[in-house]
């Protein structure tokens, strides 16, 4: 990328409100068309239906992936009481067996808390069919569109926070037509946590059919949807280096909680060929296997190390600085 006639390396984080009916895929592709960079990712994928929080790393900040693709998340999200789909959300097919909801009153705010109450906490959670989860080299989606269903191994998850929304009205439920209720319910998880299988689970629990009526994801880790942008947005960053700084996080920012050290001399050529370096004694001595953030003699965020407590030494664990 030039900016002002000067090749400058795009290298950070950008914090994307993901648009309905995209998938993270097509977010990618059009963020790399509009920054004129092809080394883009994503964490965390969010299913076409649903928005909010998707974080897109560019350039060498793609190696930080491993960082973001475990963080909590937390979700706003619209549980539809009446009856289930085949894919557990609103786009797929409404099952046959499903059964109408004749009144809105027939729980009470107490069933419906004890439900959600009986969902937080550590559990195990069996990976929905209609995902993107590999089992074997193939995508369960892919199967579930074939008509083939697998087993699928229980994955430990943590539901932090589950808890009701109540209407504008004040109720917990909403009318949704003829068939259904709407009860919307804000979530705080682990990483690879399935809302749409919570959806179904609260239905099972009141002993109705239900599924994801809508998911707006609004934080990923330390990352907010208040701190988001549309990608109109990230559009103006291309040849603005100012707007750049406003948008794109560095990674030395994206990763502000980690402690952080600055070297020189020596130190910074020999984490520059990846090997480790000793920690001098007036730093403070961290917990072995504390993450660090390895800045150079100009404040340059070269590596992402690891300190070993038995050695005193920090190991290179994710290289930043240009080849």
């Amino acid at each position: 990328m030039r900016v002002n006639g000067i090749d400058v390396s795009m290298n950070g984080i950008a914090i994307i409100d993901k648009p309905v009916g995209w998938t993270s895929h097509d977010v990618v592709a059009r963020a790399r068309r509009l920054l004129g960079e092809r080394r883009i990712g994503h964490t965390g994928t969010l299913d076409p239906f649903a928005t909010g929080v998707l974080i897109l790393l560019i350039g060498r900040a793609t190696r930080l992936a491993p960082f973001f693709a475990q963080a909590e998340k937390e979700y706003e999200a619209v549980v539809r009481l009446g009856y289930a789909t085949e894919t557990g959300d609103l786009t797929g097919t409404p099952r046959r067996a499903a059964h109408a909801v004749a009144d809105c009153a027939a729980w009470s705010d107490a069933e419906i808390e004890a439900a959600i109450e009986s969902l937080r906490g550590e559990q195990a959670q069996v990976p929905p069919m209609y995902s993107a989860k590999k089992v074997k080299g193939q995508k369960l989606y892919e199967l579930a569109r074939q008509g083939k269903e697998i087993a699928r191994a229980p994955v430990p998850i943590t539901i932090r926070e589950f808890e009701t929304v109540r209407q504008a009205d004040g109720a917990l439920l909403r009318r949704d037509g003829e068939a259904a209720c709407d009860l919307n319910v804000r979530v705080v998880c682990s990483a690879g946590t399935y809302v749409r299988v919570l959806a179904e689970t609260i239905g099972e629990r009141l002993g109705v059919g239900a599924h994801l009526a809508a998911l707006r994801r609004t934080r990923a880790g330390a990352f907010h949807i208040a701190n988001a942008i549309d990608l109109e947005q990230l559009g103006e960053v291309r040849g603005d280096s100012d707007r750049m700084k406003e948008i794109i996080l560095t990674p030395a920012a994206a990763l502000h909680r980690l402690p952080s050290v600055h070297l020189t001399g020596d130190a910074v050529r020999r984490v520059r060929y990846g090997a480790a370096v000793r920690v001098d004694e007036s730093q403070p001595q961290w917990a072995d296997a504390t993450l660090i953030k390895m800045h150079d003699e100009q404040g340059e965020l070269i590596a992402v190390g690891i300190y070993e407590a038995a050695s005193g030494q920090l190991r290179p664990r994710v290289m930043l600085a240009p080849a």
